[in-house]
């Protein structure tokens, strides 16, 4: 890829391609280890039960249905530049969500990251699961992240990681760059999008790396938290 927007256009066709059968591998993969990784995330924004929370990259909206559910008066906006992801999550929509109204308060919009479709100060939330790697321009997504959050609002990035630990290393590796290719490949039929997934994850930032680039977006209070013995981080910012 070797301009941001090749790789604009390559992840969006991927994930578009992959789109029926994402929620499933997704469960499959991560053993559902997903979800208490997406409620760890959630529980951040509990000072805001009420205020309007962005969920940026939303895929198929799992993100966004546990924002919901975690805060019944809270309001969700949903982002994803794949608008066959954001149609996947609408089709899927548990019925129990439709019942309790969590359907009617997430509000998807197809949109890019990297130029967000909202006003300045908008919201008091920003989650962005898996989402952060994919970005052609994460510096510029980073600053349209901080413009959309109101003062005093916070960023949550939940992202993969390389796991330190010297035992759970080579196991984790081997799983993601033999076996997870292979497997999620013959369930969803584009085995590229998940080495793709693989190689992004190697090329991704460190930890520190990342708190510093969203320090220069105007975050001033930056930390991270390993989960799952670093197989994902969660990135956290004040504005």
């Amino acid at each position: 890829m070797r301009t941001p927007e090749d790789k604009k256009k390559f992840v969006r066709e991927k994930f578009a391609a992959i789109s029926p059968r994402y929620d499933l591998l997704n469960s499959v993969l991560s053993m559902q280890i997903d979800r208490y990784w997406r409620w760890v995330t959630t529980r951040e924004l509990k000072e805001f039960p009420e205020g309007a929370i962005l969920d940026l990259c939303a895929g198929t909206l799992p993100l966004s249905l546990e924002l919901a559910r975690q805060a019944p008066q809270r309001q969700v906006l949903a982002v994803d530049f794949c608008e066959d992801m954001l149609r996947s999550g609408h089709k899927n929509l548990p019925a129990s969500a439709v019942r309790d109204g969590r359907a009617a308060r997430i509000t998807a919009v197809c949109g890019d990251g990297e130029e967000i479709p909202a006003a300045a100060g908008s919201f008091w939330g920003v989650t962005v699961a898996f989402g952060v790697r994919n970005l052609s321009r994460v510096q510029q997504g980073l600053e349209e992240m901080c413009r959309v959050l109101r003062p005093g609002g916070k960023l949550l990035i939940l992202e993969f990681s390389r796991p330190r630990n010297p035992l759970v290393k080579p196991v984790y590796n081997f799983y993601l760059n033999r076996i997870l290719p292979r497997v999620a490949g013959l369930v969803s039929g584009d085995k590229e999008a998940y080495e793709y997934l693989a190689s992004s994850i190697a090329e991704f930032y460190e930890p520190q790396e990342l708190l510093g680039m969203m320090q220069k977006a105007g975050f001033s209070r930056v930390y991270c938290r390993p989960l799952t013995m670093g197989i994902v981080t969660l990135y956290v910012g004040i504005k």
